[in-house]
């Protein structure tokens, strides 16, 4: 069985101590997505949503979300983010659906990994989309969002054992 970290000798939750891990470039990419119907993309696309342009508004939530993680999945460590990106890629469905995909991308130099920033930021960017776009139609669905890949830490080439 696999020794969970996020537990005392109580099996209580506690923060993970990361002070004798090393630091190294630690990397990690997310996706999202969220399905939406022909008028909505149409409107995404000519930039005729009222609240604004979705995308830029929706990135940039996307990079506050990250930012803040630590603030709100309570097992985070507030750890400085070296970079976030969030690219957007549209797929035509049928039935007049589409779906915007969304990759998140998050560096930091630390002894902890930046997943949950990663997710965090995949999840609100597509969470921002819908709210920006509700008004137009409440049938968007969003999902799935899911970890791509992660880098650095034990299989970092940077890595010094403690």
């Amino acid at each position: 069985m696999t020794n969970l970290t996020h537990f005392n000798e109580q099996g209580r939750a506690k923060m993970v101590d990361v002070s004798r891990k090393p630091d190294t470039v630690r990397t990690a990419m997310a996706e999202s997505s969220i399905e939406v119907n022909q008028e909505i993309y149409e409107h995404i696309i000519e930039n005729k949503i009222k609240k604004g342009d979705v995308l830029a508004v929706a990135q940039v939530a996307g990079i506050m979300a990250a930012k803040k993680t630590w603030e709100i999945i309570p097992m985070c460590h507030p750890i400085p983010l070296n970079g976030i990106d969030i690219e957007f890629t549209w797929k035509s469905l049928e039935d007049n659906r589409f779906v915007l995909k969304i990759i998140t991308k998050v560096k930091t130099k630390g002894a902890t990994g930046v997943e949950m920033e990663a997710l965090t930021a995949a999840s609100t960017t597509a969470l921002t989309v819908y709210d920006m776009c509700k008004a137009v139609d409440k049938g968007m669905v969003i999902g799935p969002t899911f970890l791509v890949e992660k880098t650095g830490g034990v299989s970092s080439p940077d890595y010094k054992k403690a």
